[in-house]
């Protein structure tokens, strides 16, 4: 008999026996799921494992979804995104349990020898904030487009894990900007910015980020003045109405910045009102130098925070975290307003 462990890392949460789509924890477990379908997509893909040698296929046949497409970086060929359909099993009323027609997964970076280096490539890119100018992103962007043509915002998922959640993130804010509003899990996405947590005075930390918050308001101020453009107010109006599920964990240093920056960020609309606390929770220094959009900032999440202890940072940031059961999570619903 296989051991949790391996069967966990083959099929994902198998206790999920009936799938209670209204259940947040079965959702986030599906999207989890399908993301690391992904993965092993990629992986059956290097160790050419093809039709009963493939791994990847019951980490979405298990919850009745089918593959209809794999999505294909224009550079190394690997395997980055999946689109999978949703079989409606007997049992299923769909109006009642309202499961996704669709979902599109995107995987985050493998380091194995026919992908590390155009992934970490991506991760440079997001970290320069130019992850957009990619051909992978424009692949993944076109493809969601696609099925938003074909079956409708309200009928679709975005889920991605690390980078792969940097690239659903932007393609759900591409598409509430045309009024399409998409149901989208983030997986530990990157919040690329100074490691200001492991700074251990917390007096410090506060007058750190406080001070940074200032001087990006300033910085706003200034360029919009300079350019004679309006302040962010009205894009970050119409994205909050869109509410991704954002999942970090506070020992991961990839993404934990997002726990910090929407709690500072409801201390400086309250200690600063006005336009200045608004301006210094919508900007980032390194965009306004480059005149473009911070592609991570988001104004309203449901934020989900594993309190489970984590063994180092591998542990911390890995997919399979968000599909265990009886996990010690903290959710809160932040929307900007």
């Amino acid at each position: 008999m296989a051991s949790e462990r391996e069967i966990f890392s083959l099929s994902g949460p198998v206790y999920l026996t009936v799938h209670d789509w209204r259940n947040p924890h079965h959702r986030r477990s599906v999207a989890a799921s399908l993301v690391q379908g992904v993965y092993i997509l990629e992986c059956d893909r290097q160790q050419n494992r093809q039709g009963h040698q493939a791994l990847a296929p019951p980490w979405w046949s298990f919850f009745h979804f089918q593959l209809i497409r794999e999505l294909v970086d224009d550079v190394d060929h690997s395997i980055f995104g999946a689109i999978y359909k949703f079989k409606f099993p007997p049992y299923c009323n769909y109006f009642v349990q309202n499961p996704p027609r669709y979902v599109v997964a995107f995987r985050g970076t493998i380091m194995k020898p026919d992908t590390w280096l155009q992934d970490l490539k991506l991760d440079r890119k997001v970290i320069q904030n130019s992850l957009q100018q990619s051909t992978r992103f424009q692949v993944a962007m076109q493809a969601v487009q696609d099925m938003v043509a074909i079956a409708g915002a309200a009928n679709i998922w975005l889920a991605g894990h690390s980078l792969g959640s940097a690239i659903a993130l932007l393609a759900g804010k591409n598409m509430v900007k045309i009024g399409c509003f998409v149901e989208t899990y983030l997986f530990n996405p990157p919040f690329p910015s100074a490691l200001i947590e492991e700074i251990k005075n917390e007096k410090l930390k506060h007058r750190i980020r406080f001070t940074n918050s200032v001087v990006t308001a300033g910085i706003a101020v200034a360029v919009n003045c300079h350019h004679q453009s309006p302040q962010k107010d009205d894009s970050f109006s119409v994205l909050s109405g869109w509410i991704p599920y954002l999942f970090v964990n506070p020992s991961d240093p990839i993404c934990y910045e997002y726990i910090w920056y929407f709690e500072h960020r409801l201390k400086m609309m309250k200690f600063c009102e006005g336009s200045l606390g608004r301006l210094a929770t919508q900007n980032s220094v390194g965009s306004l130098l480059s005149g473009s959009e911070p592609a991570h900032l988001i104004p309203s999440a449901y934020l989900t925070i594993n309190l489970s202890p984590s063994e180092g940072f591998k542990k911390a940031h890995e997919i399979h975290q968000w599909w265990k059961p009886n996990m010690q999570c903290q959710f809160k619903l932040h929307q900007f307003k």
